[in-house]
C-alpha cells in the first residue's frame, strides 16, 4: 500500500425539488453534511465537496408520475 497517495475526498451531492428551499437552508445543509463527515468518517471539512441540485417538479417523477402532477392531487 502506497501511504503517500492522498486519500479521497468526499463529494456528496444532495438533489432536492426547486421549490422553496431558502439559501440558509441550503447553507445549514451544506454544513450539516460535512459536519457529519468530519465527526463520522474522519473527512477533512476542507476537502469536502457538498453540492446542492435543484431539479423542477415537472423533471421528477415518482410512481410514473411527475411530482408536479402528484402535487395537484
Amino acid at each position: 500500500m502506497n501511504r503517500n497517495r492522498e486519500k479521497p475526498m468526499p463529494f456528496v451531492n444532495i438533489r432536492i425539488t426547486r421549490e422553496s428551499a431558502t439559501a440558509e437552508q441550503k447553507r445549514r445543509l451544506i454544513q450539516g453534511v460535512t459536519d457529519l463527515l468530519a465527526e463520522v468518517l474522519g473527512k477533512n471539512p476542507k476537502t469536502t465537496f457538498v453540492i446542492i441540485d435543484e431539479v423542477d417538479t415537472d423533471n421528477w417523477g415518482i410512481g410514473g408520475e411527475s411530482v408536479t402532477e402528484l402535487r395537484k392531487k
